[in-house]
């Protein structure tokens, strides 16, 4: 390899800048799409009843955010082939129930993306949520019609990631919270919870997007045991991005809610940011729902096309049209019926299965040659990853409970 370029998968040669923008592109690609409109209201809410103690929370699940996406990616990296891919080969026709699992998931959770940036550009212009809804769908389209989709992507979640970091950061300010009291029981918890930790890592690294950044990686040639230390860095990186927003909006809750405010029930973050910075901060909470909003249904898009890849030729040599096609199926799916709460239900059913069972296969796989060749997995990841397993298979057993209860009641 030399110092100024390096080979791809298609054998042409990658610029070290542009090598380092794919990988930080795909950094921010996951990050951004774990920022959902989701994130923000699970933030909120967790603040509100935990205080500084949910300092802890975001701690644990950090350490094992990065334990789950570290085992992906590497595995991804090493192999050079997709998770679904991986899954099948560790057991056969598991590939292709994770691929239903993640598509079913990705359109549900896409409408609600789609349905949460337009009421952020109903926020920003007064424009109705459903026209905002077909702005940002359009927008989202155009990325990939784009002739450089990928490079696209890439600037848009780093350049949209890093605005809602930043205003996230002022409001924060904003709000003077007690750092003190945060950092304290970020290490000396009044309250502990559990099930919080196992759902921020769900919520972080659940689904499809732990896969998002290192599906980008591999379409982008950067994989092979010679990019393994780079693929760790880019799969870090994407975990600390969203991690950083993530305290952020912790610290702009605690400074809220410490003073004795209620956060609105209707819209937990929304009254964040309008109690600490008026007017302007609910604008910039309309910015952010939007590209919070926008960033997920492009991640969610690429990432759930990519495990369809597998499934067909026909949709592998016209992934950029089927992935096009899926946000505006979700788009029309949105204006028409709202969310409709059956696709949800069940989809939240399998995305909880998403996490587990993937993650499972991966751990399988690092140690199987026929997947990994000569490659030696690192022990401590494993078991590292073996825990996380277990807490997220829990969560799936009591999500796929709840949500399947739902149906018949």
């Amino acid at each position: 390899m030399g110092r100024q370029q390096q080979e791809g998968r298609t054998g042409v040669k990658r610029p070290i800048k542009s090598k380092w923008g794919v990988l930080l592109g795909a950094a921010f690609l996951m990050g951004s799409s774990a920022i959902g409109p989701g994130f923000l209201t699970q933030t909120a809410v967790f603040t509100e009843q935990l205080l500084a103690s949910f300092g802890f929370v975001i701690l644990m699940s950090i350490i094992f955010d990065i334990g789950v996406q570290v085992n992906v990616w590497r595995i991804i990296a090493v192999s050079r082939k997709r998770g679904q891919d991986i899954a099948n080969m560790v057991l056969p026709g598991l590939g292709y129930f994770l691929a239903f699992a993640v598509a079913l998931g990705g359109l549900a959770f896409n409408i609600g993306n789609v349905g949460g940036a337009g009421l952020g550009l109903n926020v920003l212009f007064g424009v109705d949520p459903a026209m905002g809804a077909i702005i940002t769908g359009v927008i989202a389209v155009g990325i990939f019609l784009s002739r450089e989709a990928g490079a696209a992507m890439d600037q848009i979640a780093r350049a949209l990631g890093l605005i809602m970091v930043l205003l996230t950061l002022y409001v924060a300010f904003r709000s003077n919270p007690p750092v003190g009291d945060a950092i304290i029981h970020t290490f000396a918890p009044e309250k502990l919870d559990l099930f919080a930790i196992i759902t921020l890592v769900g919520g972080t690294v659940g689904g499809y997007i732990t896969f998002a950044g290192g599906h980008r990686l591999l379409d982008a040639g950067i994989a092979g045991r010679e990019n393994l230390q780079n693929v760790t860095k880019s799969a870090v990186s994407g975990i600390i991005i969203a991690s950083v927003m993530r305290i952020f909006m912790f610290l702009a809750v605690l400074g809220v809610v410490s003073t004795g405010f209620a956060l609105d029930p209707g819209n937990p973050p929304a009254s964040v940011f309008e109690h600490a910075a008026g007017a302007a901060g609910y604008k910039m909470f309309g910015f952010i729902l939007w590209a919070a909003g926008i960033t997920s249904v492009v991640g969610a898009a690429y990432t759930s096309v990519s495990f369809l890849r597998t499934l067909s030729g026909k949709i592998d040599r016209n992934h950029q049209k089927v992935t096009i096609g899926f946000i505006i199926v979700s788009t029309i799916i949105y204006i028409i019926i709202g969310k409709p709460i059956v696709l949800l239900i069940l989809a939240g059913a399998f995305n909880g299965l998403v996490l587990p069972l993937a993650l499972g296969a991966i751990l399988v796989a690092a140690h199987n040659t026929s997947i990994v060749g000569d490659y030696k997995h690192p022990i401590w990841l494993t078991i590292f990853g073996w825990i996380v397993f277990l807490g997220t298979a829990y969560l799936a057993a009591v999500t796929l409970k709840d949500q399947i209860s739902q149906l018949f009641s």
